[in-house]
């Protein structure tokens, strides 16, 4: 499990930091406002900008009374009382006020991806456009260089970065793991989905509960959901759609296989790569389950949620096969199978409508269909769903 770390300055940066402090002291002073000035612009600070024209303003009375007199004994008294008090402060203070921003001055815009990290073993085959970062989107998470967000959801933020390796990973900021007993869950919740078989999922690369942001690391698969590209191409053919339920039914039975239950099967949660679907975020609903449940959020997408997850009983594999079946609806019609209008309207339709299965091919009528029963222990495995397909 891997940890953010702080970043320490270099020798040549501390170096750098202590002879620019020095100079106030060789200089008698008369380089103070410089100096300060140089901090208040790299420390991007108001007060320090004061400091240095009060420094500018002792250094200059002095400066100007040593013009316009030949000698210190000619200065009248109270120009010579303003000269000798504005070189003092310029002097003393610049030196004890650079000693004291030494080490802000060594750290000013440091940023480092952090330690040597271990190589990921990771097949990728992936490039993406550049892409014009927005003010509020991080440069990095954790050891992860961002280069674009991918998509934002009620769990959190989705970015493609750069590992260490310069490998390209999908990282997920979590924006409800505000406390410890929250974040050792999701850790629990994730060790188990890195156990997960790696065909037609996406794999679980690295994850991080301390620090400021909690996320989790994992492979990206470039390629459309299979929301988005139901939307732009239309409904699947019969062939297509055998495929994809043959692959995402796999993929559910790696998953349970691993002791996971996924929760939030949805069509934007297959992500369709070149080499064939795959699926993504497994082992993260239930981790938030409490921590959502407790801030009045919703578990889940309402057009795919199973009875269970509504009536608030106990949740298994079986909620993923019903939600699973309902993908695939989608995907044979373009639309969910309960509609998608308001939410009370969708809940009761899950709970007690029937959908019509004439759109899928003959093939996969009975399967889809004994997948979408109100009883989760009457519908069949997600291991008997794939060997109903192939048969």
């Amino acid at each position: 499990m891997q940890h953010s770390h702080p970043v320490h300055p270099s020798g040549l940066r501390w170096t750098g930091a202590v002879v620019w402090a020095c100079l106030p002291l060789f200089t008698c002073g008369l380089a103070t406002p410089f100096t300060v000035g140089i901090a208040a612009f790299w420390l991007r600070n108001f007060w320090h900008g004061v400091a240095a024209a009060v420094y500018l303003v002792g250094v200059g009375t002095f400066l100007i009374a040593a013009v316009a007199y030949d000698d210190y004994e000619d200065f009248p008294a109270p120009l010579s009382v303003l000269a000798t008090a504005g070189l003092l402060v310029s002097w003393l203070g610049g030196v004890v006020h650079s000693a004291i921003l030494v080490p802000y001055m060594a750290r000013a815009r440091l940023r480092a991806p952090g330690p040597a990290y271990p190589p990921i073993d990771l097949r990728q085959r992936t490039t993406a456009p550049t892409h014009q970062r927005r003010p509020v989107e991080p440069a990095w998470v954790g050891h992860y260089r961002v280069i674009r967000p991918l998509g934002r959801g009620g769990q959190g933020t989705v970015y493609l970065a750069t590992a260490p390796n310069g490998v390209r990973v999908a990282v997920k900021v979590l924006h409800d793991l505000v406390d410890d007993v929250a974040r050792a869950r999701f850790a629990r919740e994730v060790e188990a989905a890195q156990r997960v078989a790696t065909f037609s999922t996406a794999r679980v690369l690295d994850v991080n509960i301390g620090g400021q942001l909690a996320y989790i690391v994992s492979e990206y698969v470039e390629g459309p959901s299979l929301e988005q590209l139901v939307k732009k191409h239309g409904p699947r053919d019969k062939d297509g759609l055998t495929r994809l339920a043959l692959s995402t039914s796999g993929a559910l039975a790696a998953i349970h296989k691993a002791g996971v239950v996924h929760r939030d099967f949805k069509p934007s949660n297959v992500l369709i790569g070149h080499d064939g679907p795959r699926v993504i975020d497994f082992g993260i609903a239930r981790a938030l389950d409490q921590v959502t449940m407790t801030s009045g959020k919703m578990v889940g997408t309402p057009p795919y949620m199973s009875p269970e997850q509504l009536s608030g009983e106990s949740v298994g594999p079986a909620s993923d096969v019903f939600s699973w079946a309902v993908t695939i609806m989608f995907a044979a019609t373009g639309r969910p199978a309960f509609g998608e209008d308001t939410v009370p309207a969708v809940f009761n339709r899950v709970l007690t409508f029937h959908p019509d299965l004439s759109p899928l091919p003959s093939a996969l009528r009975g399967v889809v269909g004994s997948c979408l029963n109100k009883r989760p222990d009457e519908r069949p495995s997600a291991s008997d769903v794939m060997l109903a397909i192939v048969r």
